[in-house]
């Protein structure tokens, strides 16, 4: 079978519930997925894409969709979560160094339960370094190096990835060169991967 390319960007709200669940679920069904992070928010806004911010109705309807989801998965949440993420970059630079080094799944696991069980803004030095802390790194020397202009542009070149293989938010799975956008499509990504149609 395929692998699923799965795009997340921390920063993501929706992408909160693919990541507490994946893990699981690929055990599930025998699936293989490869977890790619990239700039969702260099996407957007290359799109003139605001989804959220200064649009009370259309927030409050995602929390509350997540406070479901989160429900029906049985992932703990308190929300409404710390809204938008200061430095979304570092914090997926962050994820990137990882993810090359083995422990970026970890660490983007452990993030987003500081930001969506604790409340601590995922973007905040504060919370990505008790992440690594959990993941038993030392902060300022990781936080160093996925300040580094290699990690920036690899981050930017992921980045540009996504983008030309058509997604446009997050999170996306892409397999067989379809796209997949939204932690509910999840499964019809699986379906793409096993018999190249949505059943």
């Amino acid at each position: 079978m395929p692998d699923i390319d799965f795009w997340y960007s921390i920063g993501s709200t929706y992408s909160f519930l693919t990541i507490m669940r994946l893990d699981d679920w690929c055990a599930e069904h025998q699936a293989q997925v490869n977890w790619r992070p990239f700039d969702v928010r260099a996407v957007m806004s290359e799109q003139k894409n605001i989804p959220f911010a200064g649009k009370p109705v259309k927030s409050a309807y995602m929390w509350r969709d997540i406070e479901r989801r989160a429900a029906k998965y049985h992932i703990h949440a308190k929300l409404p979560a710390p809204y938008p993420i200061s430095n979304l970059e570092l914090a997926n630079q962050v994820a990137l160094l990882g993810i090359r080094e083995g422990w970026g799944k970890s660490f983007t696991q452990n993030l987003y339960r500081i930001w969506f069980e604790d409340g601590i803004e995922a973007g905040s030095e504060n919370a990505i370094s008790e992440a690594l802390f959990r993941c038993q790194l030392d902060p300022l020397p990781v936080m160093a190096r996925a300040r580094s202009p290699e990690i920036e542009t690899a981050l930017k070149a992921e980045t540009e990835t996504a983008v030309a293989l058509g997604v446009f938010g997050a999170p996306s799975f892409v397999t067989r060169g379809e796209v997949f956008w939204g932690d509910d499509r999840l499964e019809d990504a699986l379906s793409w991967a096993r018999v190249g149609h949505v059943v």
